[in-house]
């Protein structure tokens, strides 16, 4: 006796999931389409960036490279240099930020104290705080405190990296067992051990997440750094784009989007080598409040 195969009819999409992702096709059409635009006009002379800039690059408005030759020799700055800064804040600062705000939101979540929750909710409170309410005494105070070098810039970006970061580190650190910290301080684990030999490779994924957020923030800064910093000695690449203006306030627009291109590429690329880690790190973190 024999059975007949069921024949298994093919899934048909849903009108709803259909729609959903023609919506979200064309959302993110939209989105990247800037980022298409300055790659588009990074290649295209100055004259036809601003006459044809949604056209494509034809014979008569192709430029090669030049921009990019330009816009990296462009006045007296060098363009190597502004790369150079930028690297040493941006590192510095996350740095910074992930060292003191994660030991900060341990103690913060094993401590049930006042104190600590005043100062929880502080660093969530500075989060919705606008920069422009505090950059003009900013200006001043870095000023008289010398914090006007890429070298102590970064205690600046702690203070304002911090809320963000204390808020998802605290979200993970509470759902870490605590018996996983008592067996450590029974086998002799001092608090600075336990911290760095127990708690930290569980903070893996949210170190590395809050390490992208605050570099992807960081590297493309201006206006912080424009406030602080002494520009005729130092600058950062956003600062140095800012400057490409000849004569009368004319801006080269096709120099300008070479050099937007080479900032972004690697943010873009660091972006989607982590972006794994970004996605595990905020989840983690959004454990618990």
């Amino acid at each position: 006796m024999t059975t007949k195969a069921k024949k298994v009819k093919p899934l048909k999409a849903k009108p709803k999931k259909l729609w959903l992702t023609i919506l979200f096709t064309l959302v993110s059409i939209f989105y990247v389409m800037p980022v298409f635009m300055v790659v588009l006009n990074s290649f295209k002379k100055n004259t036809f960036v601003k006459t044809d800039t949604f056209a494509l690059p034809n014979a008569e408005s192709w430029a090669g490279f030049d921009n990019f030759t330009k816009g990296m020799t462009f006045g007296g700055y060098p363009f190597w240099q502004s790369v150079l800064w930028s690297l040493v804040i941006t590192l510095l600062s996350t740095f910074l930020i992930i060292f003191f705000t994660s030991m900060a939101a341990w103690f913060i979540s094993r401590v049930n104290s006042l104190l600590c929750k005043v100062v929880y909710y502080a660093c969530v409170f500075s989060m919705v705080i606008p920069f422009q309410m505090v950059m003009f005494t900013l200006s001043k105070t870095a000023d008289t405190l010398k914090l006007n070098t890429p070298w102590t810039i970064p205690v600046i970006y702690l203070g304002f990296g911090a809320g963000l970061a204390v808020f998802m580190f605290t979200g993970f650190v509470k759902s870490i067992p605590l018996e996983i910290e008592e067996a450590a301080a029974i086998d002799g684990c001092g608090p600075v051990r336990t911290y760095f030999n127990v708690v930290v490779p569980m903070l893996k994924p949210t170190l590395i997440s809050v390490g992208i957020l605050e570099i992807m923030w960081i590297w493309n800064d201006y206006l912080l750094p424009y406030l602080v910093l002494d520009i005729n000695d130092y600058r950062t690449i956003p600062i140095h784009i800012q400057y490409l203006k000849g004569s009368y306030g004319t801006v080269d627009l096709g120099a300008t989007m070479a050099l937007i291109l080479m900032s972004i590429i690697p943010v873009i690329i660091f972006y989607l080598c982590c972006q794994k880690h970004i996605i595990k790190g905020v989840a983690a973190g959004a454990v618990k409040g």
